[in-house]
């Protein structure tokens, strides 16, 4: 079950459509109906059905930096988690458009990973752009599933 590239460029569209639908469920159902979306979207495309998922969200910190759970994943993506109270909720910021910007892929049959910038517009037309790596596994079924999602914030040189 060999990845292609359109794999990975079809994979990465879901991922910025899922974030774009959890906020839109937010913004119109509250914290409930994003947490369905968001739990629905994590079964869909992240491989948390193979095992631990390597996640480091972009802004997660501490003991609480990989979420290598489903429940560590979803209470990044919604927050108001009194296991993670840290988290805000990266989803739920009212997010309308993803763009991602390939910087490199490597594809070994059913195992790619993928890294570049992520670009996320919010309904204020304001951007975020994230560094981003994910790693890519077909499982059983033929579906692309997030096995790697390493995200951070570009380096800012000081002076």
């Amino acid at each position: 079950m060999q990845i292609t590239e359109d794999d990975i460029e079809k994979a990465l569209a879901i991922w910025g459509n899922g974030k774009i639908a959890i906020s839109k469920a937010f913004e119109e159902g509250g914290i409930e109906a994003a947490r369905r979306v968001a739990s629905a979207n994590i079964d869909n495309y992240y491989g948390y059905n193979l095992g631990p998922v390597l996640f480091k969200p972009t802004m997660a910190s501490g003991e609480q930096t990989f979420r290598p759970t489903k429940a560590g994943a979803l209470a990044y993506f919604c927050g108001h988690s009194k296991e993670y109270p840290l988290d805000n909720g990266f989803a739920i910021m009212g997010w309308r458009a993803m763009e991602s910007i390939t910087s490199a892929s490597f594809i070994q049959n059913d195992v790619a990973m993928w890294m570049g910038w992520i670009k996320l517009t919010n309904k204020d037309g304001s951007v975020t752009t994230v560094d981003k790596s994910f790693g890519y596994k077909k499982d059983e079924t033929g579906t692309l599933r997030i096995v790697l999602h390493h995200s951070s914030l570009p380096y800012q040189p000081q002076g």
